[in-house]
């Protein structure tokens, strides 16, 4: 019997490192500053463009400074839309840190910066042909909502983490759908035990993805057939299995009421049967309650023994 899903045994290491608030301030009062330093640098260099003076000579060296340091500042501007984050890495390489307050921001101008949507996303698979645990060949397919929680992860941690998260979760699929049967009755199968299933899908996918820090919010199956080639032979064996069900019930209820009416007979004396008699009636009404067609009436004009 099928085993609950460890995910431990996913063998994917754990990254090192985690996301973290890098340094920054909001972008508006330095904008400020910036038009200011632009605007008196641009003074100093026209007075000392106009005056030719040594007072106007080191005006213009001042004004050239300060509008190269405004540059600089300005190169530090970023603007982060709600549910965003800009990932960055200082131009040595070195991560410096997440930053995911909306709004016009300032961080350290040397850094390079990557954006990362922390939006909700879905993702299906497409439609996967697997054998499950029986060796029967199905076709199945899931959707998984997922969202990005650790962004340094997202960046550092794998080449590209949505196609990170589509391949682990085909591989997941192929995994559960492989792992148990689609039908059965003595355990859990794909399609009995959907909820089951499901949770056992989402567990896995979760452990696969945490390395590329994603966090996965649901997951479930959205199509679950037998493949196309094996299709018409387990409608059959279903409609077989359902005939055989309902013919049990009808025997059981023809002998409760075969019993019910013999028992009547015998308590009010209606009549007097013996051993072959009473055979023959069982038979007779058991093939009345239980034929697939309507009984045909006979009319006796003997006794009840010719």
């Amino acid at each position: 019997m099928p085993t609950s899903i460890d995910p431990t045994k996913v063998k994917i290491p754990t990254p090192k490192i985690t996301e973290r608030q890098a340094t920054h301030a909001n972008g508006w009062p330095i904008l400020g500053g910036v038009v200011l330093a632009i605007l008196g640098s641009a003074a100093l260099i026209a007075y000392g463009g106009i005056q030719q003076t040594t007072l106007a000579w080191v005006g213009l060296g001042v004004g050239v400074a300060v509008l190269l340091a405004a540059i600089i500042t300005s190169i530090g501007f970023t603007l982060i839309e709600p549910n965003e984050a800009r990932v960055l890495q200082v131009l040595g390489g070195n991560y410096s840190g997440s930053v995911r307050t909306p709004g016009l921001q300032w961080v350290n101008p040397l850094t390079l910066r990557q954006r990362v949507s922390v939006r909700i996303r879905n993702h299906e698979t497409a439609k996967l042909k697997v054998n499950d645990i029986d060796g029967n060949p199905i076709e199945i397919s899931a959707v998984v909502v997922w969202q990005v929680e650790d962004t340094a992860r997202a960046v550092f941690a794998v080449d590209d983490f949505v196609e990170f998260v589509a391949f682990q979760t085909e591989a997941a699929v192929r995994h559960i759908a492989g792992t148990y049967p689609y039908d059965a009755s003595d355990r859990l199968s794909l399609r009995e035990n959907a909820d089951t299933i499901n949770a056992k899908l989402a567990e896995e996918i979760a452990a696969r993805v945490t390395a590329a820090g994603v966090h996965v919010i649901e997951s479930r199956i959205t199509r679950l057939a037998y493949a196309p080639e094996i299709a018409q032979a387990m409608l059959r064996r279903q409609q077989a299995g359902a005939v055989i069900a309902a013919r049990q019930l009808i025997v059981e209820g023809a002998v409760t009421m075969v019993q019910q009416a013999l028992n009547r007979l015998e308590e009010d004396n209606v009549v007097e049967l013996d051993e072959e008699r009473r055979a023959a009636m069982v038979s007779n009404l058991l093939v009345v309650l239980c034929g697939d067609r309507d009984a045909q009436p006979v009319l006796n004009t003997g006794s009840l023994y010719q």
